[in-house]
């Protein structure tokens, strides 16, 4: 395999502070070499090494054979460096032809453009990823996957060999996670190199050759693959064991807080939703994308409301209508995009933990910012959000913490149930560490918790009781001690029927 990669002890630091200490790195052709570790621990400082958005202090940095002594986005890219990030860098009001060709064609002051040519140069690039994208679709109307395969295509118009894929699968179903990395094996037989950046150790296992572990700025490990587990590149993430990721804190359940009775809602497909939780209890409800997990979440909410069924609150049958009547019930729902419906990005930490209370913060109409900021700081404090102010945008905050933040802004109403859609979604081991303590804590305060979650070592290691949906109902309920990653996955692929249900 050739060599597309090498940084030798590579140093960076900003206004004092080590970013990178002495960090080596390769890459092969035909590899996938996984990044991981916690936020903050160095991959995206790395990362804009090799694509020339940082220079770096010392140390020495070859692309395909070549020793760059001043790196740059120019250079790198013609040497064959590509991004594929979360959120591609693509313009919505173009077509995806003129996206391609603004990256791949020549730069003149004056000439024709040839529409024929460039959409069939789009369409045979996207063929060679294997996609069936129309050329003058607009990129806005294109889902997020599609537009990663987009963004795909370009590279390899470009004859990119190294493509670094950050966080590439954070907003994909699981077929189109199936998609992408059948896109990836085809790079390989290219002798393409792929660096992969994922918090999903469950990913890193199936597809990577190689793994490099960075924590403060540092290598700690490189490892084959095979010679490493999940538990190891924990422990070498965060310099703890695994175990301590699912702190769970054994809570006696309390009376019922909610009760679900033949639940159904026709614009959604949910229906026979039979449920409760009880106070100090974390119910899990487990099942596959489309099963109607936050489906159910948003008729919680008020969302969209439930067309028949009982809905009780601590004893008291609701009808719950809008959100707002949800937050007066007690209600707090924390959504699966924090960044679009969790927290305002642009807005100071400050004001968006008191967004949803501003009762408290506020008197005839005048807000008190004194009152604001002293909520803000004592949730702050209590959850151990990292911000430099409570005058901070949010948006400048690392995923786990902006998670803090949504969270701290529902736990401001004081509430009776909280319901976590994907609370650690994107966020790295160290804050799902921490976001799972906080939760140990809520249950042990007598508040009911109902978390929606993919990821089934967190279902399994945090959820006293697990509800399983498939086809838009729950099939089945299972205790902590029944409860089995393959008995879980064969009720939530409808394999097997109503059994194992426990009484609340």
């Amino acid at each position: 395999m050739s060599n597309l990669l090498k940084l030798s002890d590579v140093t960076k630091s900003f206004a004092g502070v080590r970013a990178l200490r002495g960090v080596c790195f390769g890459l092969s052709g035909g590899e996938v070499h996984a990044l991981i570790g916690e936020n903050g621990a160095g991959k995206s400082t790395l990362i804009r090494v090799v694509t020339g958005a940082h220079l770096a202090d010392s140390g020495t940095l070859q692309i395909a054979g070549q020793t760059i002594i001043r790196n740059s986005p120019v250079i790198s890219r013609s040497l064959g460096v590509a991004v594929i990030y979360q959120q591609p860098a693509l313009f919505g009001d173009l077509t995806v032809a003129e996206n391609i060709a603004i990256a791949l064609e020549p730069r003149t002051a004056w000439r024709a453009i040839r529409w024929n040519k460039r959409r069939a140069m789009a369409r045979e690039l996207l063929a060679r990823v294997g996609s069936d994208i129309s050329p003058d679709a607009e990129v806005r109307q294109l889902s997020m996957p599609q537009q990663q395969l987009v963004e795909i295509a370009k590279a390899l118009g470009a004859d990119a060999r190294i493509f670094i894929m950050d966080e590439p699968t954070a907003s994909l179903s699981d077929r189109e996670v199936e998609h992408l990395f059948g896109v990836i094996k085809s790079l390989r037989q290219r002798d393409a190199g792929i660096v992969y950046i994922s918090h999903r150790l469950e990913e890193i296992e199936r597809i990577a050759d190689r793994v490099t572990v960075l924590r403060d700025g540092t290598r700690v490990a490189t490892h084959p693959m095979s010679e490493i587990n999940r538990a190891e590149m924990i422990r070498l993430m965060v310099g703890r064991e695994s175990s301590a990721i699912f702190p769970k804190t054994q809570v006696k359940p309390g009376a019922a807080v909610l009760e679900l009775q033949n639940v159904c809602c026709n614009s959604t497909g949910v229906h026979g939703i039979d449920l409760s939780v009880r106070a100090g209890e974390i119910v899990g409800l487990a099942g596959l994308v489309g099963a109607g997990r936050t489906e159910l979440a948003r008729v919680l909410f008020g969302l969209t409301p439930a067309d028949t069924g009982r809905i009780k609150i601590q004893g008291r049958t609701v009808q719950i209508r809008s959100p707002r009547q949800a937050i007066d019930l007690g209600i707090a729902c924390l959504p699966e995009d924090r960044r679009k419906h969790g927290v305002i990005l642009e807005m100071p930490v400050a004001q968006n933990i008191t967004l949803s209370s501003l009762p408290r913060v506020s008197m005839r109409g005048w807000l008190s910012f004194r009152r604001e900021r002293l909520i803000a700081h004592a949730l702050v404090d209590r959850l151990g959000v990292k911000t430099a102010s409570l005058s901070s945008a949010t948006g400048t905050l690392s995923g786990g913490n902006q998670q803090k933040v949504a969270l701290a802004r529902w736990l401001a109403i004081e509430p009776k149930l909280v319901i976590l859609d994907e609370p650690t979604q994107g966020v790295d081991v160290g804050a799902k560490s921490e976001i799972h303590r906080l939760m140990g804590e809520l249950a042990q305060r007598g508040i009911a918790i109902l978390m929606i979650s993919s990821e089934l070592p967190e279902i399994l290691g945090m959820c006293d009781r697990i509800a399983v949906m498939h086809g838009g109902t729950i099939t089945s309920v299972l205790d902590r001690e029944k409860a089995t990653q393959e008995k879980i996955l064969d009720l939530a692929l409808g394999l097997s029927g109503r059994k194992e249900a426990v009484p609340a």
